[in-house]
């Protein structure tokens, strides 16, 4: 079984079928989620340095900082899940 991936930033890629929600670091919550995590071992930083703006939770527990913007995100998420058909795809599935 193939698996979607989703590209989150400088060379970082996730499964699109784990991700459970997209959050902003901003808010007191999703900082209590990451701390949380932080503790138990469960965060995964992949902002390569740089500043965190989207928080991604998986259905694994796991939690994970991208430094792409929630809706730069879900824009590649809906990409993934609509892939655009090439005429030749088209030509082979009727063959």
């Amino acid at each position: 079984m193939l698996s979607s991936m989703v590209h989150i930033g400088f060379g970082n890629v996730i499964t699109m079928s784990r991700i459970v929600g997209i959050a902003v670091p901003g808010a007191a919550p999703t900082k209590r989620s990451i701390n949380t995590a932080k503790e138990s071992n469960m965060l995964i930083d992949m902002t390569n340095g740089r500043r965190t703006k989207a928080v991604i939770f998986l259905d694994t527990g796991h939690v994970v900082l991208s430094a792409l913007s929630p809706e730069t995100i879900t824009g590649r998420l809906q990409v993934n899940k609509n892939p655009v058909i090439s005429k030749n795809e088209i030509e082979n599935e009727e063959a």
